[in-house]
């Protein structure tokens, strides 16, 4: 039987690689449609060897495109997480990096036209229901790939593309702070390890976020990703804290869900605001996602935040929290209200992104036909 071929860019977005589609060019119903995208990645295999995937959360990561009829809104983006062992495709969470890439891949196919010399357009993300204004260099109606701008945990330097978040506060979680406190004392309790007590914010402006000091773990918050993941006690404390957290938070049972991230933090060593590990959930993140460093940024202006005393801010209303994590920093643009300095009003960021490859993935058709002739 004949393998159906579904229309699809591979694309680089930020820090994260997958495959574009056309909202049109796959199948309407959720459940077949999850499986289309499960074959098309490969999963579940630790390899992904028989699909797209990379192998890696970052790399198993899916993007689905549509026009706009909603009024003010150009562009529908729907994000989906796979994972690389595992038969789950989770549409609950954002991600600005292939966020990042959106507009590249509707103006790649044609979806919308170039504007100018700079091509902005609003785009609704489907996950959370959050819009952002995204710009991108569109020379000569084209888009344009190289430039001078350089984003870390990226080889080499792209063209810029700016992000403005419009309103991000409670993406998936009920609000801003979900547990209604800007910092909670978690007890936590497990087998395989000694119960213990430490102080957490729980967050979501763009992506649910439980921070907290590395040091309360007894880690300094400065260890490589292959020594965090390897940390087979850390990582059990981790989710055991992750579980217990999530329910205060209004998320329920989080055991099959990639969010709360879990992002350990320390004072910056390298010349930013702060220092931080994130977990993503169970596997320590190379460098950290966009919408998470906007939820960091956001809890680094909060007074009483678990970030309050190790972050190092500018002053002014507009501030540019520069978030280390293991391979660089990632700077975010925060604006806040002057008349309530504990109220961000603008979320800013710079990304890149880059067309890899345009084609067909092919499907056995025992998992899809394809749309009827």
């Amino acid at each position: 039987m004949p393998q159906t071929a579904i229309p699809c860019l591979l694309m680089r977005g930020g820090t994260s690689k997958g495959p574009f589609f056309r909202a049109a060019d796959l199948p309407a119903d959720t459940p077949t449609r999850d499986q289309v995208l499960l074959a098309a990645m490969g999963s579940p295999d630790k390899r992904q060897i028989d699909g797209l995937g990379g192998a890696h959360p970052l790399t198993s990561k899916v993007g689905i495109v549509s026009t706009s009829t909603r009024p003010g809104i150009d562009l529908e983006f729907l994000f989906a997480q796979l994972q690389p062992d595992k038969s789950t495709v989770d549409t609950t969470p954002n991600c600005g990096n292939m966020l990042a890439a959106v507009v590249p891949f509707a103006l790649e196919t044609g979806m919308v036209p170039a504007q100018g010399e700079t091509s902005t357009f609003r785009v609704l993300t489907l996950n959370t229901d959050m819009a952002c204004d995204i710009t991108v260099q569109t020379p000569g109606g084209q888009v344009e790939y190289e430039g001078d701008a350089r984003i870390d945990g990226a080889p080499s330097t792209s063209a810029p593309i700016t992000i403005n978040f419009l309103d991000t506060a409670g993406s998936v979680c009920a609000g801003l702070l979900p547990t209604g406190r800007v910092r909670d004392t978690i007890t936590v309790e497990g087998a395989g390890f000694a119960s213990f007590t430490l102080d957490v914010t729980c967050i979501d402006n763009g992506m649910p976020l439980v921070i907290f000091k590395a040091a309360d773990l007894g880690r300094s918050g400065y260890e490589s990703v292959a020594e965090l993941n390897a940390d087979a006690d850390l990582k059990m404390k981790i989710e055991a804290l992750r579980l217990t957290v999530a329910r205060r938070m209004g998320l329920g049972d989080v055991s099959s869900k990639n969010y709360p991230k879990m992002t350990l933090i320390a004072p910056p060593r390298a010349g930013g605001s702060l220092t931080t590990r994130s977990f993503i959930p169970h596997v320590c993140h190379d460098a950290i996602g966009v919408l998470a460093a906007v939820t960091v940024g956001t809890a680094c202006v909060l007074e009483g935040s678990v970030c309050d005393g190790v972050a190092v801010m500018p002053k002014g209303a507009t501030k540019k929290v520069s978030v280390e994590h293991p391979t660089g920093e990632f700077s975010v643009s925060l604006a806040t209200d002057p008349a309530n300095p504990q109220s961000v009003t603008q979320a800013a960021l710079l990304r890149t992104a880059r067309l890899l490859m345009r084609g067909e993935v092919m499907v056995p058709a025992s998992v899809w036909k394809g749309h009827p002739a």
